[in-house]
């Protein structure tokens, strides 16, 4: 069973996947400059690692329905890397899209229980947009 305890270990993945995050937007701002996207990319997988353990993190890049997504994931990685960053960035964009676009149901029914961003996605035309995942949505 999956410890929801929030330990240091997993406040300081948080931290690192923020800074990941950060790191990579800044990248993109600055000219998709390297550096700031290396560090983004390695901070924000040692984020990951530490929120949810070295064993998921293989565990979830490694399930058959992931490879694809990991394999353009990591490849887009190493071209940031080795100095291609525009082409690995856009590498990586998709399979990040890939990766975790089975959580966008859910991360759609967080937003929703948010006070204006609900309000906000509950306006008629975004529930028009937003109908095609409603299909999927969990309860």
């Amino acid at each position: 069973m999956a410890s929801f305890e929030m330990t240091d270990m997993k406040k300081i993945g948080i931290g690192l996947t923020a800074f990941g995050v950060l790191f990579s937007f800044l990248g993109v701002i600055f000219f998709f400059d390297k550096g700031l996207l290396a560090m983004g990319n390695i901070l924000f997988l040692a984020g990951v690692t530490l929120t949810i353990g070295l064993q998921s993190t293989i565990s979830f890049f490694t399930r058959r329905r992931n490879r694809k997504g990991s394999a353009f994931f990591l490849s887009g990685l190493v071209l940031v890397v080795i100095g291609w960053p525009m082409v690995g960035m856009a590498i990586q964009a998709y399979g990040f899209v890939l990766l975790f676009s089975g959580f966008l149901p859910t991360l759609l029914v967080f937003m929703q229980r948010i006070p204006v961003l609900g309000w906000l996605l509950d306006q008629p035309y975004m529930r028009q947009f937003l109908g095609r995942f409603r299909d999927h949505l969990p309860p």
